[in-house]
């Protein structure tokens, strides 16, 4: 059963993994937490769920919707959100994403309907055993896609120009812009990838629980932040690291109790890593200047 726990936990501890991931970019490109993260991940979702559904598309197709859906809505996030107030106190920006926040989930109750909508299984309902484990072909494929994504990730930021300009732009916006990086344009692609990898975890949540619905997004993001911390915020192995953790230890905690302490797991974990260890698994404690 210790097996079985921990291979549930390591699938959806990959989607987790996967939104930490988007959140940390944004945090890291942008210095800021945003709220409306849990939105993203449901719009991402829909696009995926409407793919399937009227278009009859297939599972990637479903994922390359959820990635544009999402992606859209980073251009629209940055233009309302950010852009008009980088140079204000963060506050006013965290407001303006707790409005987008709001604004998007209303939206979606209005147009999408309140009630939940059922996910085709495309990747099949089979799977494989190994010993006494079984492994969904679902589970294989989440785990394949996320990795897939995270080599494709670091290859960005560590082999082109892009990525150069990302990683300088969250190490030091002046700086950056001294050496000729446009701040502007890099932040808003910053937060597209953010928001994009955000909607890839969106369709594959909906795909794994054969499920989407309206609200989806305010347990997404608060997962997402959780995993975030756990790993060091702005951290991107961090984030892979803490999305699984926090999968692995959801999914023990509702074999060995019931499935109503799923998330009071994720607020426990929340709280112990800010009373113990702030800066997270891989994040580095702040320097006071003086």
């Amino acid at each position: 059963m210790l097996l079985q726990q921990l291979v549930n936990g390591l699938a959806q501890g990959a989607i987790y993994a996967l939104m930490a991931i988007g959140f940390a970019m944004i945090m890291g490109v942008l210095g800021l937490v945003t709220f409306v993260h849990g939105e993203v991940i449901m719009v991402g979702a829909f696009a995926g769920f409407y793919a399937i559904t009227f278009l009859h598309a297939g599972v990637f197709f479903a994922l390359a919707a959820g990635f544009a859906a999402s992606w859209l809505l980073g251009i629209v996030i940055d233009a309302t959100c950010y852009r008009p107030f980088r140079d204000a106190p963060h506050e006013i920006l965290l407001i303006s994403t707790i409005g987008m926040s709001i604004l998007l989930k209303s939206l979606a109750q209005v147009t999408l309907g309140t009630e939940q909508k059922l996910v085709p299984d495309l990747v099949g309902e089979g799977f494989i055993m190994i010993g006494d484990v079984r492994i969904l072909h679902i589970q294989l494929f989440v785990l394949a896609v996320v990795t897939a994504i995270c080599i494709a990730l670091q290859l960005v930021l560590y082999k082109t120009k892009v990525g150069l300009a990302l990683r300088a732009l969250s190490m030091d916006k002046e700086a950056a812009a001294l050496h000729g990086v446009h701040v502007n344009r890099t932040a808003r692609l910053g937060n597209c990838i953010g928001c994009a990898l955000g909607g890839l975890a969106g369709v594959l949540l909906g795909s794994y629980y054969n499920a989407v619905h309206p609200i989806m997004g305010a347990s997404a993001g608060l997962k997402a932040f959780i995993a975030s911390v756990l790993g060091g915020l702005t951290s991107i192995p961090g984030a892979v690291v803490g999305g699984l953790l926090l999968g692995v230890f959801e999914n023990f905690a509702v074999a060995f109790s019931s499935s109503s302490y799923r998330d009071i797991v994720a607020f426990i974990i929340l709280i112990l890593v800010l009373l113990f260890k702030p800066s997270g698994i891989f994040g580095r404690k702040g320097i006071e200047k003086i």
